[in-house]
């Protein structure tokens, strides 16, 4: 495993590392210049080696906590907002101050779902993060929680995380929490040792992570971890979780020591504009096919034909995303669709030669054609 862990550090070019609230604090729940300090001597370092890094941040809200003299988190969407708009300015010119003795400056990037759903915005999100990294500088991601509401929110930063590194095609993102990776759950309820590696995140291994902890600056769980896991691995990207309590962590996960828990990538990657499909945009609707659409689909690499669809649901035009699902509504794949909603309706079951005698135009045999189809399941039900 340690040779493992060496492989993938020495194809790692890019670097995204998430940093939590709880690990930029004092003992009184304060931002800590001194905490922050020794996050960016780190990143210093992996920079000195070679790595382009980029920094996901959570603690606006804390640091509008801190100014604001709050003890607990707020619950109402306006306080929180209230507290990240106050935060954000003191938290960053903190990065700042610690990045520049080190040489270099820091660029602030506030996100909403809505910046990386939209493909004109994602794509300008991506220059954005290259023209950073070019100039020298570590860019620093956040959830924009200011306007943020749960409509357009991502839920927290773990998941966030795993869509900045497969955006930006970093092999490797790095979590840094509160605890050393994760720990086998006994029938007792308790939890024995810790698994140094995760080849797969089987249902086995989802059944042993907990949710949120309660904490008061914490919004994430160990759930979160294996849902960014499952992204950047389906992508062939690699994930790390460690215990950033002391960030001299960073170093010895460059050194591929046997700290947290790794989740290996692969060789394949998937190629960007599928893993924007797969990942970004916002659904409009599903298409469910029959079994011989999904065995197609799956284990044939075809498109999908009118002919293998069942139902049609959602209000969608050519070119929006949609789900595919199986008849069970278990999700097979996400495409883009040569057809509106109710073109699909008139000729859903229907061969291909019928289509222009039920639309008045045949335009396309496919409702979706592979290339711009992404399988997201290829277990055969």
């Amino acid at each position: 495993m340690d040779k493992l862990r060496k492989y993938i550090i020495a194809g790692t070019k890019r670097i995204v590392l998430k940093v939590g609230s709880r690990l930029l604090v004092d003992e009184h729940r304060h931002p800590c210049a001194e905490r922050i300090n020794a996050l960016v001597a780190q990143i210093a370092e992996l920079r000195k080696n070679g790595l382009e890094v980029v920094l996901v941040s959570s603690g606006a809200i804390s640091a509008g906590m801190s100014i604001l003299g709050m003890d607990k988190r707020p619950k109402m969407v306006p306080e929180l907002q209230a507290s990240a708009a106050i935060g954000q300015s003191r938290l960053l010119a903190m990065y700042e101050d610690a990045c520049r003795s080190h040489g270099f400056h820091c660029g602030q990037i506030l996100l909403t779902a809505g910046d990386v759903q939209d493909r004109r915005r994602h794509l300008n999100l991506s220059n954005c993060l290259n023209a950073l990294i070019a100039q020298g500088a570590l860019p620093i991601i956040n959830e924009n929680d200011s306007i943020s509401v749960e409509e357009i929110c991502f839920g927290e930063n773990d998941y966030l995380a795993a869509l900045v590194g497969t955006l930006c095609k970093a092999e490797l993102t790095v979590l840094l929490t509160s605890v050393d990776g994760m720990y086998k759950k006994l029938a007792d309820g308790s939890f024995g040792e810790r698994i140094s590696v995760i080849e797969e995140v089987t249902p086995e291994i989802k059944a042993m992570a907990t949710g949120t902890d309660g904490n008061q600056l914490s919004t994430g769980g160990m759930e979160t971890k294996l849902k960014a896991a499952e992204t950047l691995t389906s992508v062939g990207e690699s994930l790390w979780i460690v215990d950033g309590r002391d960030f001299d962590v960073i170093g010895d996960v460059y050194a591929g020591k046997d700290v947290g828990t790794l989740f290996p990538g692969s060789e394949e990657k998937m190629r960007m504009h599928k893993r924007w499909m797969a990942f970004f945009p916002e659904i409009s609707g599903a298409l469910v096919v029959d079994g011989g659409a999904k065995k197609a689909l799956l284990t044939q690499g075809s498109s999908l034909l009118p002919g293998g669809i069942t139902e049609v649901s959602g209000e969608f035009t050519k070119g929006d995303i949609v789900e595919i699902k199986g008849l069970h509504g278990k999700l097979l794949a996400k495409g883009a669709v040569n057809y509106s909603a109710k073109e699909l309706e008139l000729i859903k079951g229907k061969k291909t030669t019928d289509i222009l005698e039920l639309l008045g135009y045949h335009i396309y045999d496919e409702a979706v054609h592979r290339d711009n189809l992404e399988v997201l399941n290829n277990e055969e039900k």
